[in-house]
């Protein structure tokens, strides 16, 4: 029957046993059956992790048979006692196996059992450690020779045991029992540390210490002194690879972290400089002046400060004392691993904060980046050729070191750096004219790039046509590729930084170069440019223009902005030519990813995304052109090119249909608040349907099912009838009554009088319902006048009278107050009887319908008059 006792599906957790139960009975080693080897062991831990077998977890489990959970908790203790049995085994390869697999146990088990058994698990793990020691005391003495099999175990038991204290830390009720656990086997690691000849173990043991510090920092206190000249000794010894190099300078970076304190970050920080600067002194004889060592030391040690102990308890002058016994290789790794403990120092977090050194850094970093390896026969006569070969070898290794130290610089320092800017803003132009190896191009790269992204603009003002300049040399071959050529003067001037002193450049006729004949020359032998320049260096020079742009593209609206505009839309065009590449890795010998074409693609669109969304004094003319590119990469489902290009043409939108869209959403059924205001205002606001308006009639007109939710006094006024609500005199009605009263000194009669009134109130509603129209002009204050203005022409009262409100031809005489009826009064209401009939009908009209009503725009530009501007002073 249980052979066809079926699960439901891979979910089940009646399943998790089953399997768990397998690997025990199938692949783990017992007393009968042997260990397989390795390859076994690794196909056991990805199982478990796959499957998380060791969980005994019920999330997201829809329904729980107890009978299962209760098999499965079972089946994890049978694992749990065949690994602790396997770690007390004698046999070498079943004990490795155990310890391994108690590390997996440790970090892949619940909480409940974790807590419940951590301490038997690392006694076990720590007995081995001392047991393993004192039994290769013992074969050493004896057989002249540690046991095989004792690193193995050792190796194994480190890791387990970063492994478990890892896990131990995220317990807050046990952190105090891990701590007096850690400080227990500090010293039996630092021994390790002192006295295995195994890299391997060295190793484990300084992940264990960086695990110790990280996790309790107070358990390295009493052996600060102890763990710093452990470590710094196996740095200075010259007997431990790369990686491991990379790990004993990381150790001693996160040293400082156990005491917490400002100070002892301070003092590991400047023990750091001064080591570098010794070294440096050491290895740059006879390729610089003796006086660049002094200078940097008044500057790490400035007058009247005492000289803090030596890194390591080591004495500087030692150092210096040995160098002829330690070869220039040896120098060069040690200052490469204290530079990049620096870096570690000022990237990773600390308990509190600190002062960075900033100056003594910029120095150091200067210092190596200036020396480029010549050597002056005047000053040091007797530096040999292999000298210098020797120090050139090494020199690219330290000065991608130095870089790495000013990018740690700035993303450390961020405020405090703007008193130290300009200095290194100067170092990185300098070095940037000399700089020719690709990888070094793409650090300075990046560092423009954090440096124009962090401090803004003022940066960009300093830095732009160096960046400029660079990149069109490294951007011009892909710029204009084919039958193009290169009229940039920033290109022209480019390639001169890179020509050796003792080159010539050949006249041409023109000043205009085929890349054809320059950059892009073919070797016929091998079919491949002579130089090429590698796809990662195009990429960073895309990077920084892209973050030149997004800073400070309108302090080129005049100058090289044209000149970029045209690189960029000419690159990306050019590296879409010959259709859109996959995303691809070719990474066979290293860990690092090798950029592929695709990348460049993307690289070149986001390049010329920033160019068309930069700010700029008039639209693009590559706009269409990049738009056509977007489209075309975003057919390229499921690569990142069409995820960039659907983006790309999302935040183009604003351009292609640019648009002024209202603060206010008037027509959202939730935006309750402007409702009620938006529909109180009249019809007469508004200008009918002719215009798309937030104010036409259709949006904010109140309907004629609306309801009145809120009590409104200036609603219910504006609704109320004239003789049912006494309703204040208004600016209207005072104009109204002030055309009534000086109309009386023309002659107006009454029936023309009301005329003149209506005639103004259209004027009164027309200047309110569109602010754009020009302002009724009223007079300020009455005109005397000796006798009646006789009426010229036959033409209505109102036009008259309303030409002569609305022309500002009429002039007072300061002094009698007598109106100028010279030819320009004359022409105005000249000009304005012949518009009498129009002006009047239409007003009449518009006024008598409905004063809710919205007035016609045709008809009120026919009612109002010209204004004729006369010069007072024409005959």
């Amino acid at each position: 029957m249980a052979a066809f006792d079926h699960v439901r599906n891979m979910h089940d957790i009646a399943l998790k046993p089953r399997l768990l139960r397998s690997l025990i009975r199938e692949h783990l080693p017992d007393e009968k059956h042997p260990f397989k080897g390795p390859l076994e062991l690794s196909h056991v831990v990805s199982t478990v992790k796959t499957h998380r077998l060791l969980s005994e977890s019920l999330a997201g489990v829809e329904s729980t048979d107890p009978k299962a959970v209760e098999s499965w908790k079972a089946a994890v203790d049978a694992w749990v006692d065949r690994v602790f049995s396997l770690a007390s085994s004698n046999m070498p390869d079943k004990c490795w196996a155990g310890i391994c697999l108690l590390g997996v146990t440790s970090q892949e088990c619940s909480s409940e059992r974790f807590l419940a058994s951590y301490s038997l698990w690392l006694q076990k793990l720590q007995s081995y450690i001392q047991y393993v020691s004192e039994s290769k005391m013992v074969c050493f003495f004896l057989f002249k020779q540690p046991p095989a099999d004792s690193h193995f175990v050792k190796v194994a038991s480190c890791a387990s045991l970063s492994d478990l204290f890892t896990r131990m830390g995220r317990f807050p009720r046990i952190k105090k029992d891990a701590t007096s656990q850690a400080v227990k086997l500090t010293q039996p690691v630092l021994k390790l540390l002192n006295e295995d000849s195994s890299e391997a173990v060295w190793e484990v043991a300084v992940c264990l210490l960086c695990t110790f510090t990280t996790s309790f920092p107070s358990s390295i206190q009493r052996c600060y002194d102890t763990a710093e000249a452990a470590v710094v000794s196996k740095i200075m010894s010259g007997k431990c690879s790369v990686k491991l190099m990379k790990e004993l300078g990381h150790c001693l970076a996160l040293l400082p972290k156990s005491k917490g304190d400002e100070e002892s970050w301070s003092l590991m920080m400047q023990k750091i400089l001064l080591r570098i600067n010794v070294h440096l002194n050491d290895a740059f004889q006879g390729v610089e002046e003796d006086s660049k060592g002094n200078e940097a030391m008044r500057i790490l040690v400035p007058p009247g400060k005492d000289h803090p102990p030596p890194l390591g308890g080591q004495v500087v002058g030692e150092a210096s004392d040995q160098r002829i016994k330690r070869s220039q290789q040896l120098q060069i790794s040690s200052v490469s691993t204290l530079m990049r403990c620096s870096c570690t120092m000022l990237t990773s977090t600390y308990p509190v904060q600190v002062r960075v050194p900033i100056r003594s850094l910029v120095v150091l970093a200067g210092r190596v980046l200036m020396v480029d390896g010549s050597s002056s026969q005047a000053i040091f006569p007797f530096m040999t050729a292999m000298q210098q070969e020797s120090i050139c070898l090494e020199l690219p290794v330290l000065h991608m070191h130095s870089l790495e130290l000013l990018s740690a610089i700035i993303k450390s320092a961020r405020s405090q750096l703007l008193p130290h800017a300009a200095e290194i803003v100067r170092l990185l132009t300098e070095y940037f004219k000399r700089c020719v190896l690709p990888d070094l191009r793409i650090k300075v790269y990046s560092i423009i790039r954090i440096l124009l992204m962090s401090l803004g603009v003022g940066m960009a003002v300093y830095l732009t046509q160096e960046v400029i300049k660079n990149a069109f040399l490294d951007l011009e071959t892909i710029a204009y590729e084919g039958d193009q050529t290169s009229s940039s003067a920033y290109s022209k001037a480019s390639s001169e930084i890179l020509l050796q002193p003792g080159q010539k450049k050949r006249k041409h006729s023109s000043t205009t170069v085929s890349l054809d004949e320059q950059t892009d020359r073919v070797d016929l032998e091998v079919g491949v440019p002579i130089n090429p320049i590698p796809i990662s260096l195009k990429i960073a020079a895309l990077e920084t223009l892209e973050a030149l742009l997004t800073v400070g593209s309108a302090l080129g609206a005049e100058s090289w902005r044209p000149s970029i505009d045209s690189l960029l839309i000419s690159v990306a065009t050019n590296a879409c030519k010959g259709g859109w590449t996959k995303e691809e890795n070719h990474s066979f010998l290293s860990s690092e990813s090798v950029p592929a074409w695709a990348d460049f693609q993307l690289a070149a669109l986001r390049a010329l995304l920033a160019s068309l969304l930069s700010p700029t004094r008039f639209r693009s003319p590559n706009l269409a052109r990049g738009l056509e590119l977007f489209r075309r990469g975003r057919q390229e489902t499921g690569t990142k090119t069409a995820e960039f290009c659907a983006h790309a043409l999302l935040a183009l939108e604003v351009l292609i249909h640019p648009r002024a869209l209202s603060l206010i959403d008037f027509s959202s059924p939730s935006n309750t608040s402007f409702n009620v205001v938006d529909s109180r205002f009249p019809d007469v606001y508004s200008y009918g349907n002719k215009q798309n308006t937030p104010f036409s009639s259709g949006i904010m007109g109140k309907g004629p099912n609306d309801s009145n939710s809120v009590d409104d006094d200036l609603y219910e006024s504006w609704l109320a009838n004239d003789d049912e609500i006494e309703i204040p005199e208004t600016e209207t009605e005072k104009d109204r009554d002030y055309a009534e009263k000086h109309s009386e000194m023309f002659g107006v009669s009454e029936e023309n009088r009301q005329e003149l009134v209506s005639v103004h109130d259209a004027r009164i509603i027309e200047a309110k319902g569109d602010e754009n129209m020009v302002e009724v002009q009223h007079l300020q204050e009455p005109i005397k006048l000796d006798g009646t203005v006789p009426i010229v022409g036959g033409g209505s009262l109102a036009a008259q009278i309303s030409s002569r409100v609305v022309s500002d031809s009429i002039e007072l005489d300061p002094v009698e107050g007598k109106v100028d009826t010279g030819n320009n009064v004359l022409a105005a209401i000249t000009d304005s009887s012949d518009m009498e009939g129009v002006s009047t009908n239409a007003a009449t009209s518009s006024l008598g319908k409905n004063k809710d009503s919205a007035i016609d725009l045709d008809s009120e530009s026919e009612s109002i008059p010209d204004i004729v501007d006369g010069d007072p002073d024409s005959d």
